[in-house]
């Protein structure tokens, strides 16, 4: 007893710890990262809310026809399959021009005249692709900032994806979606990056072509291709001490309009000035496309563009197939790999390596 005493005393004793699993405390429980199973998705539902005008599901539906995940692929064209009864019923406007024309501003002003008329807007504004993430740079739903406060409007900006013509891969599906819910104007904005962006004239019943003043020879001469498949030629920011130059701007493209072949049979192109600061012209835009419309029903071409936007889309969807089942093997991922190395090595040239992906025996 007395050793242990004087073992107590001693620098060198260690005395016996706690029983305890950490500090006196109670070892806390382990986080586990678990990875929450995806909800899935009720077709029946969406296509009941989207019919219904929610703007939530059509968003989400939207999203569901862009993803690039199979089975949101997969279930985007089962709810569009389920929808597609009930589409065709608007009016489908194509609108494009040079950056800076306005086209955004000009939208709005429209949309939110046609909003107080009582219709539904649908505006599916293609912005473009960031290189980096793919997504929207722009972003139009913070241009239109008065528009997307109506409820009868529904605005979705989408990037092109790397998609010539200045319009989503999608945006055909889109706009069936935006009937479906009953929207009865869509428009369709697109990027504006030239010539190349005339491929919405496929998918559009109205194309308009909006300009600017004081436009060089040169730049005349670029809008050219698309000036021949324009239905409407609008003179953008027709307003203050500009107002004067607009008009004879617009009198001046009447004149190129008499020597171009009409882009609609039975349809005289005419080009008029426009503002959407001062909301001039707004209202005459709209009597255009009234009158478009109604003699385009009465003559029969209305519904023969339709069909040949089927067509288009059909043929179009076939290419995007075989090339997605193309990329899709993995052997033609490497071949690929390896045919590009050497082009940039000067081993062989483009055509021999084209002719090495799709030889002849395969074709026959």
């Amino acid at each position: 007893m007395e050793g242990q005493e004087n073992q107590q005393k001693s620098a060198m004793n260690v005395m016996n710890g706690l029983k305890s699993k950490h500090d006196g405390m109670g070892q806390a429980a382990r986080k586990q990262f678990r990875r929450t199973s995806k909800k899935e998705i009720s077709v029946e539902e969406f296509s009941r809310e989207i019919l219904l005008g929610s703007r939530f599901h059509l968003a989400k539906a939207i999203t569901l026809l862009e993803s690039t995940v199979s089975e949101d692929k997969r279930t985007g064209q089962l709810l569009l399959q389920e929808l597609l009864p009930h589409t065709g019923k608007s009016i489908r406007i194509g609108i494009t021009g040079v950056p800076g024309a306005g086209k955004s501003t000009f939208i709005e002003a429209f949309g939110i005249y046609l909003c107080n008329k009582g219709f539904k807007v649908g505006v599916l504004a293609i912005d473009p692709s960031s290189s980096l993430s793919g997504g929207s740079i722009l972003g139009d739903k913070t241009r239109m900032e008065e528009l997307v406060r109506y409820e009868n409007a529904f605005i979705r900006p989408s990037p092109t994806a790397g998609t010539l013509g200045g319009v989503h891969k999608k945006t055909r599906e889109t706009m069936l979606l935006c009937e479906a819910a009953g929207y009865d104007v869509i428009l369709i904005e697109t990027v504006g990056v030239g010539q190349s962006e005339t491929i919405v004239r496929g998918m559009v019943d109205f194309f308009m072509l909006m300009v600017l003043t004081g436009a060089g020879d040169e730049l005349q001469g670029m809008k050219k291709g698309i000036m021949e498949l324009a239905d409407l030629l609008v003179v953008h920011k027709a307003d203050g001490d500009n107002t004067k130059m607009s008009k004879k701007t617009a009198a001046e493209y009447e004149q190129i309009l008499h020597f171009l072949q009409p882009a609609t049979p039975g349809w005289t192109t005419k080009a008029m000035p426009v503002s959407s600061v001062e909301n001039k012209g707004i209202h005459e835009v709209w009597e255009k496309i009234c009158s478009f419309k109604e003699k385009l029903i009465d003559s029969g071409v209305f519904i023969e563009r339709r069909q040949f936007q089927t067509k288009d889309w059909f043929h179009t969807m076939i290419t995007d197939r075989l090339m997605d089942n193309f990329y899709g093997l993995p052997e033609t991922k490497t071949q690929v790999k390896f045919l590009e190395k050497e082009i940039l090595q000067g081993d062989i040239t483009v055509s021999q390596a084209v002719e090495n992906l799709f030889p002849v025996d395969s074709q026959t």
